[in-house]
């Protein structure tokens, strides 16, 4: 036994010799993930305490779960809470399905240089931050934006309109803004997916007369299903954020009640008001109900499409 294990030992020992090239690139992303990724988590406690920025983590007394408490009594909860819940709801049904319609869309483009300028404009939005992408689109739907100008042109509507002041249509703006900014950069894994699978597949599908649409249905989709299933597991378990920036900007004081997410409640009663404990408990929270998610949609996928992260 003595000898199988020294064996062992030197074979792992002239292993890892063998792999430095490879480890001296892994262990610099290893090293900043647990420096910024892991030790940051130690700031979970405060979440438990009376925190004072004087007093450091180490200070402050211990309240257990009152700052829990009091977020799920306020009563503001329910309201951001259907914001939040309401806004990725539509994000899942019209969000999620959009990169892969394009990405499909793309690689059937016969024209390889008309398939590299639509990948190009497609991406360009995702490049822009929010503060500059979201005041073209606030500009454009302005009561005299480019919109209400093509609406009343159409006689769709009678002189201006300001779209971004009705809170019952602000839940569909803010997820038509979403999908034209994140769509191309989405689009990527689903096109290096197509591009993966085997050719000989739809010739095989050409021979036997399938039509453009039978390719799509019976051979792209069926083979990029574990890339779709892996991103529609990671976009349920973050159902609780929509995002903190693009919220922020496209929010103002007509269309807050349609608006207001857990994002930039917390923000504003938490940072802005220096109750940093409140705001780590509702960070903590939503972590709490992401892993659920995530757990909760991978076993369902894993019982409907045998498909999963785990």
């Amino acid at each position: 036994m003595g000898g199988k294990a020294k064996k062992a030992h030197t074979w792992n020992k002239d292993r890892i010799k063998g792999q430095l090239e490879i480890q001296s690139m892994v262990w610099p992303g290893l090293i900043f993930l647990f420096i910024f990724s892991y030790i940051p988590m130690y700031g979970i406690i405060i979440a438990f305490k009376d925190f004072n920025i004087m007093s450091g983590f180490a200070g402050g007394d211990f309240v257990g779960l009152k700052y829990f408490r009091q977020f799920l009594t306020d009563p503001q909860l329910p309201l951001v809470l259907k914001n939040t819940v309401m806004i990725n709801l539509l994000g899942l049904l019209i969000g999620f399905p959009a990169p892969i319609l394009l990405a499909i869309l793309i690689t059937e483009l016969r024209g390889k240089k008309f398939r590299k300028l639509a990948q190009t404009v497609s991406y360009l939005p995702h490049f822009l931050s929010w503060v500059i992408f979201g005041g073209i689109m606030l500009e454009l739907l302005a009561s005299g934006g480019i919109v209400n100008k093509m609406l009343n042109m159409f006689h769709l509507v009678d002189g201006s309109l300001n779209l971004m002041a009705d809170p019952g249509k602000f839940y569909m703006i803010f997820t038509v803004i979403s999908v034209i900014k994140s769509i191309g950069y989405g689009s990527i894994l689903y096109i290096s997916a197509i591009t993966s699978v085997d050719q000989d597949m739809y010739e095989a599908a050409y021979i036997d007369g399938a039509n453009r649409f039978q390719k799509i249905a019976y051979i792209t989709i069926p083979a990029i299903m574990g890339t779709i299933v892996i991103m529609l597991i990671f976009q349920i378990s973050n159902i609780l954020n929509t995002g903190f920036e693009q919220v922020l900007i496209l929010q103002n004081s007509l269309n807050i009640s349609a608006s207001e997410t857990i994002d930039t409640y917390v923000y504003k009663i938490g940072m802005t008001q220096q109750r940093y404990s409140y705001a780590t408990a509702v960070g903590l929270f939503k972590s709490i109900i992401a892993v659920i998610l995530l757990w909760l949609a991978n076993k369902s996928s894993n019982k409907i499409t045998g498909k999963g992260l785990f």
